[in-house]
């Protein structure tokens, strides 16, 4: 009876053990560079944070798959100024939009070791919207005649109704890892959906997220 629960014993550590090196997870946080793309004009990078954690799975020393939920602030920026002159007047607009979408994320990594830590990533990622708001802010100056006006203004307005509440991409990226636990991350999230979801608009004007995510993370 002793010798049974001896190894009975020794298989539980021994399978902990094992447990151990193949799954590991920990928080995850670093910067969004976000934009939309399609048939979006002079849309800029807007920066933003995303935050969360990660789980990880090894099924051998080279290939794993990794689990995570963000908190990711995306969106765009848009600048436009346009000069008219005309009877010795001039007047000039300038306009600034900024779109901040705010998502949960949940991408489904499949990862492969190169060497000594660095890695590659691919895979698919839903996202469930949870905020949509455009801030903009306007002026518009005329001059002519000896004599100057401006007008400006600002405001945020929600646009969740405009929006899709479910986003899917596809994500792809580079990786390192350290034997501490401590790692590092660049990936880059493809919009494959069309998040366009104004009822006259949404087939003709079709608009795709877009973000480069920089990352560290840390591992137990």
């Amino acid at each position: 009876m002793k010798k049974l629960l001896l190894s009975a014993a020794i298989a539980v550590i021994g399978f902990t053990q094992v447990s151990a090196q193949e799954f590991s997870f920990g928080p995850k946080a670093g910067v969004n560079f976000a934009t939309l793309t399609g048939d979006v004009e002079d849309a800029e990078f807007k920066v933003g944070l995303h935050i969360g954690g990660a789980a990880e799975y090894m099924f051998n020393e080279k290939m794993g798959l990794q689990a995570e939920l963000l908190f990711s602030m995306q969106g765009a920026k848009n600048e436009y100024t346009e000069t008219f002159s005309a009877g010795g007047f001039t007047e000039e607009l300038y306009e600034k939009e900024t779109l901040k979408l705010n998502y949960i994320n949940l991408p489904v990594m499949f990862k492969y070791y190169i060497v000594d830590g660095f890695n590659v990533e691919v895979g698919p990622q839903v996202s469930f919207l949870v905020s949509a708001k455009s801030e903009f802010e306007f002026e518009y100056t005329t001059s002519g005649g000896g004599s100057e006006s401006t007008e400006s203004g600002s405001g945020e307005v929600d646009v969740d109704d405009d929006l899709t509440a479910i986003d899917f991409g596809f994500n792809f990226g580079l990786g390192y890892k350290l034997d501490n636990g401590l790692n590092f991350g660049a990936r880059y999230n493809l919009g494959l959906m069309n998040i366009n979801d104004e009822d006259d608009f949404s087939d003709d004007f079709k608009i795709h997220n877009g973000v480069i995510q920089l990352s560290v993370g840390f591992m137990f």
